[in-house]
């Protein structure tokens, strides 16, 4: 039955647009039926009735509304407006929500003492705040991150602003060599050609290496023995007279005092007497097999 309706349907709604056609209704082309847009209308006097039935004639005390601005700055000693707050400054923004409700406060406490209406809540009140403290650390969290992330981009600011700088002047020196060396060899040109006898920059350069001498002389000059040969100097002295210092003089020479005739002549222990070890053992003593070569040699 519902394919049949279907079918219908499409059947008469071909046959009205062959009927369409006929008079010259259709254009050619993709044809979409048009529905009539419904007309707006301000209907003030609607709008004024459901006005006054949503208003209450209520006291104050019974609505508890204030609408003021901001407390002045005890800063600036002056009101910041709307205007001059940023939206995308977090603390700005709070700061400016603060100082409202407190302004709001300043002017709702005397009218509610005037009223005679408690302001205060007794010692044995307890009531849950609006936010719990987990939602509280992380909305600090979320400002504490947001924080270190405008710190972090101001300091990658100014390490782009000192690379900049820094190429500049890498830049500004790399023209000056440049413009230094364009000029040196302009200089070596004339002075090939005929056109200059002298090349100012050998003289300079002369110049700037015998300032340099000096100046290294006078620094080795005033400069004197460094910390390690002082705390030496300090330590052992300075010492004496290294060169010659075993060399016989006059008064060692006449000097006989440690003389000893034993052992000058081979008497002493030790040194070839009978009480030593050395003796006849040591005369009768077979020389060795250089020494016999020797005296192989001397014979032929």
């Amino acid at each position: 039955s519902d394919s049949g309706s279907d079918s219908e349907d499409s059947s008469l709604s071909d046959s009205e647009l062959q009927e369409a056609f006929a008079r010259g209704a259709l254009k050619p082309g993709l044809n979409v039926v048009l529905e009539e847009r419904t007309k707006r209308r301000n209907d003030t006097d609607g709008l004024k009735q459901c006005l006054a039935e949503f208003r209450q004639q209520l006291a104050w005390v019974e609505r508890l509304d204030v609408t003021l601005g901001p407390v002045a700055d005890p800063v600036s000693q002056s009101a910041s407006t709307s205007d001059a707050v940023d939206p995308e400054n977090d603390f700005q923004r709070e700061m400016n929500f603060y100082r409202q409700a407190q302004a709001a406060v300043l002017e709702a406490l005397p009218r509610l003492r005037k009223l005679q209406v408690p302001t205060r809540r007794p010692d044995d009140y307890f009531a849950e705040m609006a936010k719990s403290d987990q939602q509280m650390q992380k909305i600090r969290q979320k400002l504490k991150s947001k924080q270190e992330a405008m710190e972090r981009s101001e300091k990658a600011k100014q390490l782009r602003a000192m690379r900049k700088y820094g190429k500049k002047v890498q830049v500004e020196v790399l023209q000056r060599r440049q413009k230094e060396k364009k000029n040196m060899l302009n200089a070596v040109k004339k002075y090939q050609k005929g056109l200059s006898d002298k090349l100012d920059f050998l003289d300079e350069e002369q110049t700037s290496s015998q300032g340099n001498k000096k100046g290294s002389a006078s620094q080795r000059t005033k400069k004197g023995p460094n910390a390690k040969r002082r705390y030496k100097n300090q330590k052992f002295g300075f010492g004496g007279k290294k060169k010659g210092s075993k060399w016989n003089t006059k008064e060692s020479f006449n000097d006989v005092s440690s003389f000893q005739s034993k052992v000058a002549h081979n008497k002493g222990p030790g040194k070839g007497g009978r009480g030593g070890k050395g003796g006849k053992k040591a005369l009768n003593k077979r020389p060795g097999k250089r020494a016999r070569q020797k005296m192989k040699n001397r014979a032929h």
